[in-house]
This record gives structure tokens, sequence and C-alpha cells, in this order.
């Protein structure tokens, strides 16, 4: 049976739909992912757009502005919900490794 859509996000779904907390450009995120992760996440062009269009098609993010071929995107309730799911699920990881080796081994 395969997967649900979005069901978890990679590192890159996760931190464009970070950046879209705020109004910005496809332009914009592929600035701003690497700033936000000190450069240890990318995002190709190609990448993102195929994504942007999935997420607009799953109702996770909408268009805000078309200026010639710019287009500006911000987060809807729908994406913020994946947003707050995605980031319960790392922490709930987080948990289970500091119970299986313990805070002090933490890096």
């Amino acid at each position: 049976m395969p997967r649900e859509k979005f069901q978890t996000l990679t590192e890159q779904m996760f931190y464009i739909l970070l950046c879209l907390t705020q109004e910005c450009y496809g332009m914009d995120i592929l600035d701003r992912v690497p700033e936000m992760t000190d450069g240890r996440v990318g995002v190709g062009s190609g990448t993102l757009y195929h994504l942007l269009e999935q997420f607009l098609d799953a109702g996770m993010i909408r268009e805000t502005k078309v200026e010639g071929r710019r287009r500006s995107y911000i987060l809807t309730g729908k994406g913020r919900e994946m947003l707050d799911r995605e980031y319960a699920r790392l922490r709930a990881q987080a948990v289970d490794y500091e119970r299986i080796f313990g805070e002090e081994d933490t890096p």
C-alpha cells in the first residue's frame, strides 16, 4: 500500500515550509534555507519549484502575488498543521534518543 503523500517531510520540505511562514518569492527561499541551516541544507531550483507546485496542489501554501515570472507564496493553515506535526515527530525522535542514550551523551 503506498504511503500517504506528505505523511513526513524531508529536510528540504520542512525548511521550504518554514520559510513560508512569511511571504516570499521562490528565489528568496533558495537564499533563506542555507542561511537558516548554516549551510547544512540547500535546495536546488528544480526541487524547489517542483515542491512548491506540490504544496500548492495540496493546499499547504497559497500564491500571494504574480509579477511576470516571479511568484510569491505563504503558508496556509493546512501547511502550518503539517509543520507542527513534523516538528512533534522530530521532537519525539529526540526524546527516544535521549531515553536510550541518556542526555549526557547528546552531542
